[in-house]
């Protein structure tokens, strides 16, 4: 192998890779709360009964999941200005992650849902909690407990799906790598780089989702 390894271009262009990286964590959580947003709301439609609000969540869901990340991408970033809504790159990057992250969500939260014992919800509506109250104060709490997990692993993801947005030049951290690469041409050192700076930012997430399971889900799966 006849090559000379430098990554000094790594330690020149790291303010360029550090902004790319704190734009691709920005956009993801912001994704990530409003799709589990959405989420709970489009699991609460896919159970209420009603078959027009499940059939429109099922519509939703379906969609999204079966079509790819990046035509919604696409669509959202160079198809609705044709409707007269224009977003800039970071924007629709935003939304388009929290579509795609409610859709999944909300099927994973149902799941959670589905899995409460009914004789929960019979007894709050006894004691005079309105369905709302139930949803939000019985049944959420220790549902997303059981679908932790799941939804942990859909968090991640996100967030690695932020690497497509470079695409629609939103200057996350793939972004910034494509740009040091077209000019100095070290492929293997940026992308390495850029590799471990995604690892490293999915184990901080890891952590944060541990700590926040030990913190508010632990005691939901002694109360069940």
């Amino acid at each position: 192998m006849d090559y000379s390894f430098d990554f000094s271009v790594i330690a020149e262009n790291w303010p360029l890779l550090l902004a790319g990286a704190w734009l691709t964590l920005r956009m993801a959580l912001l994704a990530i709360a409003f799709g589990l947003i959405i989420g709970v709301v489009g699991s609460l439609l896919r159970t209420s009964g009603n078959r027009i609000l499940n059939g429109i969540a099922l519509a939703y869901v379906e969609v999204i999941r079966n079509t790819p990340y990046l035509i919604q991408l696409f669509f959202i970033f160079f198809g609705l200005p044709s409707l007269g809504l224009k977003l800039t790159a970071e924007q629709a990057a935003v939304v388009s992650l929290a579509i795609n992250f409610g859709a999944y969500s909300t099927e994973i939260v149902r799941a959670g849902v589905e899995s409460i014992d009914k004789g929960q919800v019979e007894a709050g509506l006894a004691i005079g909690f309105s369905k709302l109250a139930v949803f939000r104060r019985i049944v959420v709490p220790p549902a997303l407990a059981n679908v932790y997990p799941a939804l942990v692993g859909q968090v991640i993801l996100a967030v690695l799906f932020t690497s497509v947005v470079s695409q629609i030049a939103a200057q996350d951290l793939t972004y910034a790598g494509d740009f040091l690469n077209s000019r100095t041409f070290r492929s293997f050192e940026i992308y390495f780089t850029i590799a471990l700076i995604y690892l490293a930012i999915v184990w901080i997430i890891k952590g944060l989702a541990y700590l926040i399971e030990l913190r508010f889900f632990e005691f939901a799966k002694y109360r069940r």
